[in-house]
């Protein structure tokens, strides 16, 4: 079982957050985003990144997406802001307009694409000259640290390897991710990691609805329902203090220019 994204079921999956503060202060540190007036959201979801990009001040904020599903869960996440647009289309052939736009974010995308060069080269195309193309993503090395109250993911692979096979399998290295920006024509590549805050679980029963619910977790769908609740009990077992539980998840995150 994998998460669809085109489900009614799963409509609100990736609505209920807020973006991190330190992901919006890791965005004013590298982008001169004043300079941003109409920017991209590639595989936009249900638009939480489309939000904290407006709240950054730029004016014009296209989400893209191939699920309408999903870009109805952004139009209704987006509800009353000013600047917002839809678009359904893919990463790798969006049918928007060449050389249209100052930033593209595509955040947890490319691990679902087995062959990045069309979607850099539809990216490269879409962006001006001297555009800034935004890719955040998890590489294996990202995925397999160890669990614990702060990362829970990592409990994920301890308890059934096969995902930890899987999600290897889906995910790129940093030098491939660089090797093919280059090859799409992009300079000034730059890497950071950022340790984001994924939620605060004001209780640890909360934190374990929330992973029976698999809300925002796509990994979670590999597992059936029984498998499901063997991990919910595993990582009850594992948690022990009474306290609020931050979250996190480390990410990496590549710039370039056109």
């Amino acid at each position: 079982m994998v998460m669809d994204f085109h489900a009614q079921t799963n409509k609100y999956t990736y609505t209920s957050r807020q973006a991190d503060p330190n992901w919006m202060n890791l965005l004013e540190k590298i982008l001169d985003y004043k300079q941003v007036e109409h920017a991209l959201d590639i595989g936009c979801g249900g638009g939480i990144y489309m939000k904290a990009l407006v709240e950054l001040g730029i004016p014009s904020v296209t989400g893209v997406d191939s699920s309408e599903v999903m870009l109805e869960a952004a139009l209704e996440n987006c509800h009353g802001m000013q600047g917002v647009q839809f678009h359904k289309g893919d990463a790798q052939k969006t049918g928007l307009r060449q050389a249209s736009s100052d930033l593209i974010l595509e955040r947890a995308l490319i691990h679902h694409l087995r062959d990045l060069q069309p979607c850099f080269s539809e990216a490269h195309r879409l962006l001006r000259p001297g555009g800034i193309f935004l890719i955040q993503d998890r590489t294996p090395e990202d995925c397999l640290l160890p669990g614990s109250p702060e990362h829970i993911r990592g409990y994920f692979f301890s308890s059934f390897p096969r995902l930890a096979e899987m999600e290897i399998s889906r995910r790129h290295g940093s030098n491939k991710v660089i090797e093919n920006l280059r090859i799409a024509g992009f300079r000034e590549i730059e890497k950071h990691t950022l340790w984001e805050v994924r939620h605060v679980h004001e209780t640890k029963e909360k934190l374990l609805a929330d992973l029976r619910a698999r809300l925002g977790r796509s990994i979670l769908h590999a597992l059936t329902d029984d498998e499901l609740e063997r991990l919910v009990l595993f990582i009850d077992d594992c948690i022990t203090e009474e306290r609020d539980i931050v979250e996190r998840d480390r990410w990496t995150i590549w710039k370039a220019v056109k």
